[in-house]
Formats: structure tokens, sequence, C-alpha cells
């Protein structure tokens, strides 16, 4: 059984320099709003693993690893979409040692699990969410589902507008 976490505090854990520590909690991801639509997190509670290694001086190396799915809408045929992604996120935080070494995450040993996992998360998340790689989308005519129409979909193509002036032409 995992603990449920927003924060986990690091200090707690009495690590010495080169000692390491892998904990299983869960953690709560709120939905995303993409294109106009909230994109829940599923499971509710998700569930990672962190490890924690004590480097020299105050210093931390932090892993955190879960998977997630998005569900809702794909954006180009509105079909129920639920991709998954696989997270695998690090931060080293050491204090006083320039910015590059401090992670936003971690603030007097206290790790914030709830933003790291959240942003981790958006970070892979790609441009269009979409039921399957290959999805058709909609029909730009009639708004048909091409993953389902078939191959013999289609509609007679309009004529060039830059021709219409032709059709005035009167043959006697």
């Amino acid at each position: 059984m995992s603990l449920r976490a927003d924060t986990f505090d690091l200090g707690g854990l009495r690590l010495h320099a080169g000692e390491g520590r892998r904990v299983d909690l869960s953690v709560a991801v709120e939905p995303f709003s993409l294109a106009g639509e909230s994109y829940p997190v599923e499971p509710e509670l998700v569930p990672a693993r962190l490890d924690v290694s004590r480097t020299t001086g105050q210093g931390y190396a932090l892993r955190l690893r879960f998977d997630a799915s998005l569900a809702g809408p794909c954006m180009r045929c509105l079909e129920a979409a639920a991709p998954t992604f696989s997270i695998d996120a690090r931060e080293v935080s050491v204090p006083g040692e320039g910015e590059e070494l401090e992670s936003p995450y971690v603030e007097h040993e206290v790790l914030d699990v709830h933003d790291w996992a959240r942003d981790a998360l958006a970070l892979a998340l790609p441009a269009t969410v979409l039921c399957r790689a290959e999805c058709a989308g909609l029909c730009a005519v009639c708004g048909a589902n091409l993953n389902t129409a078939g191959p013999e979909h289609g509609h007679e193509r309009e004529p060039d507008p830059r021709w219409s002036k032709l059709s005035e032409l009167r043959f006697e």
C-alpha cells in the first residue's frame, strides 16, 4: 500500500551522504485544460515511486516515476481518448550551490511531490491528445468519423472558384 503525499519530508528519512531510500506513494494530479476541454488524470490517486539519495553537503538527488492517463475527447475525431504516459523525472537539490542545482520543488527539506508530478506530466503531454496515433479525424465536408467511414467515403470535388466566370459563357 502506498502513502498519499502532496508533500514529502526528505529530512525525516535521516539519510547520510551516499545513502538512498525508495518510497512508494500516491499523488493526486489535477485535470489539464487543453483546447478548452478538461482532461482528468487517471487514476485519481496516481501510484508513484520516489527514489531519494543524499548527496554530499545538504543536497538530494531525486527521481519520480509513475504512469498516468488523460481521459477526454480525441482532438481529431472527438471519440473517447485515454493515452497513457510513463513519467521518469529527476531533480537535484543542493542549496547554496547555484540556481541550476536548486530544485523549485524542494524547500527546507520538504519535497512538493504534487507540483513536481503535475509539471513532469505536463512536459510529457503531446500537442494533441489522440485516441490513437493513426486517428484520421473527421471529414471536413460532412463531419463523418473517418476512422469508421470506410474507404468508399468521399465527396464530389467542388469546382475551382477561379474558373467560375467560364460557367457564364453561352455558345449559340
